[in-house]
């Protein structure tokens, strides 16, 4: 095959290895995230979190990587994730790391989204002639029925992909580099596209 003309990183982090967390595990995943959410500073009335919603693991950098959402009882979302490292496989998660944000923009106060979506940045990518990207983990849930698949598109190079669990997926994905900017769409069984939805879609609309 002839050199890439635009050599950029896909598919670069591990896809999901457990199943979504449950019991004692989401429990100690909890303790992480909620204590960084009462850790956000803001004059907004955030109210109290309801049940933390978990999302695909996902491994980058020798980091396992699992996104979460919380709705709160004043009508915002708090999103965000936790991270930690294992020395091994089977081992015992060390080195937790947690970012909680929040947001007043929700898929109950938006019943036109086909996906509902939440992103942050891991990390930064340098490519060629001091060119840079931003690594995005991305998680959400598929609001339309029958999808199996959601993939990271970037520009015309599809970028990650995950398989849906329970209607819900996480993505890492190079983002915001040389003018593209990650769009992120859903797959059915028939090979179809279902939706699609740009991470810049408020912005767009400016």
């Amino acid at each position: 095959m002839p050199p890439d003309d635009r050599p950029i990183p896909r598919f670069v982090a591990e896809p999901p290895q457990e199943a979504l967390p449950y019991g004692r595990w989401a429990e100690a995943l909890a303790d992480h995230f909620l204590a960084e959410c009462r850790d956000i500073e803001t004059d907004d009335d955030l109210g109290e979190p309801g049940a933390i919603t978990w999302f695909p693991d996902r491994t980058y950098g020798g980091r396992t990587f699992v996104p979460a959402t919380a709705p709160t009882s004043t009508g915002y979302e708090l999103f965000g994730y936790v991270s930690f490292t294992r020395e091994h496989e089977g081992a015992e998660a060390t080195e937790f790391f947690a970012v909680a944000e929040f947001t007043d923009e929700t898929a109950e106060a938006n019943p036109d989204w086909r996906l509902d979506l939440s992103d942050l940045e891991v990390a930064t990518w340098r490519g060629t002639q001091g060119r840079r990207g931003e690594i995005a983990l991305v998680w959400g849930v598929a609001l339309e029925q029958k999808g199996l698949v959601v993939t990271a598109e970037l520009g015309p190079t599809t970028t990650d992909q995950c398989a849906l669990i329970e209607d819900r997926f996480t993505l890492v994905s190079l983002d915001a580099y040389t003018g593209d900017y990650l769009e992120v769409v859903l797959w059915g069984s028939d090979g179809k596209e279902i939706a699609a939805e740009s991470l810049y879609a408020d912005d767009d609309e400016d």
